[in-house]
């Protein structure tokens, strides 16, 4: 494979030569430069300074002289209506920049919420220009592989912290976690439990910090038993809500970091007998459609989703065309939804 760079410009190295230069194979230089996984991480990384040292760059398969008209948007899951959100944003934003897109579940069926191997191969095959990736984590070669062939790319909501001058898009988390344990102090609530997602998750991680810092500002030191994480699901959730409440001295209020995590709690007050507000109070983050539905309707923090995807997309377009943003993480303001979860704390405990 040789790397061509328009009319009057010269070869560069080929693929053999990559390879000659890294002390490796052709076959495997040629599964860096493809993304590919299996391949070791020194060797990967004689490789990838090989490919920077001679210049090494495959052609995009796309005519880089024509404005671009497509872009792929990789999702966690077509099934939520986290993701319809997204989709709503992307969707409002292309048009007025008149792009088409291409959306695929591509994290969905894999572990961590990763690309499938091959599927950024096929991306550069359809000729898109750019990417959004929605609530993904990203291995170093498929950093790398976007990287290397020039992919303009923004992440939506990164999973977790991502690599130097990425650009991402996201909520202010911690501000929306000081912001929903202060509306429960507020209302009078000393015993304030959170339930979150995977530690080592970026929004679910701020979130939690959120909390520690409205607490500490009002005096109040965090417990650790009240201190809950598990997935992003209603089953955990539901079964965090009953730890809490089998405590000698369970919550009176609880902050949920989603609106489905929350419906897990809802389920598991109900189960002990126990009544929202009045009993327990619940305020969740998001602000997703099932946050207006829940009985009572559930008290949260909203978080823009559409408007972090739009723009996430803005963001792109001056990248595909040759801009670089200023700042790399683009934080969106949160704020409080105030409906019928929560209340005053009772006066002898749930």
């Amino acid at each position: 494979m040789v790397r061509t760079a328009g009319a009057g410009m010269t070869a560069g190295p080929t693929l053999a030569v990559v390879a000659r230069e890294a002390g490796v194979s052709v076959p495997t230089a040629s599964k860096v430069v493809n993304g590919r996984e299996d391949v070791a991480p020194e060797t990967r990384r004689r490789v990838t300074e090989a490919l920077d040292r001679l210049g090494y760059v495959r052609r995009p398969r796309f005519d880089a002289t024509k404005p671009p008209r497509l872009v792929d948007l990789v999702v966690h899951s077509l099934e939520s209506s986290w993701s319809g959100a997204v989709l709503h944003g992307v969707e409002e934003a292309a048009h007025d920049a008149g792009l088409d897109v291409v959306v695929s579940a591509a994290l969905s069926r894999t572990r961590a919420g990763r690309p499938q191997r091959g599927w950024l191969d096929k991306m550069t095959v359809r000729g898109s220009a750019g990417v959004l990736f929605n609530l993904a984590e990203l291995t170093d070669s498929q950093f790398a592989f976007l990287e290397q062939h020039r992919i303009p790319f923004v992440m939506i909501d990164p999973v977790i912290e991502p690599p130097s001058g990425v650009v991402s898009v996201g909520a202010a988390n911690w501000q929306g976690g000081v912001t929903a344990t202060g509306h429960l102090l507020a209302l009078g609530h000393e015993r304030v439990a959170v339930i979150a997602g995977p530690r080592r998750k970026l929004c679910s991680s701020a979130r939690v910090a959120g909390y520690r810092s409205a607490l500490a500002s009002a005096g109040l030191l965090p417990r650790a038993e009240y201190v809950r994480n598990g997935g992003f699901d209603e089953a955990t959730a539901h079964r965090r809500m009953r730890e809490l409440l089998a405590l000698p001295e369970p919550p009176t209020a609880v902050f949920v970091c989603s609106d489905r995590m929350a419906l897990g709690v809802y389920q598991a007050v109900r189960e002990q007998g126990l009544r929202i507000p009045y009993d327990v109070s619940v305020v969740g983050f998001d602000d997703l459609p099932e946050s207006r539905w829940a009985a009572p309707a559930l008290t949260t923090v909203r978080q823009p989703l559409a408007e972090m995807a739009a723009t996430a997309l803005r963001l792109l377009v001056r990248m595909m065309d040759g801009e670089r943003p200023e700042g790399t993480r683009t934080e969106l303001s949160t704020r409080l939804v105030e409906r019928s979860s929560t209340a005053p704390p009772p006066l002898s405990g749930p």
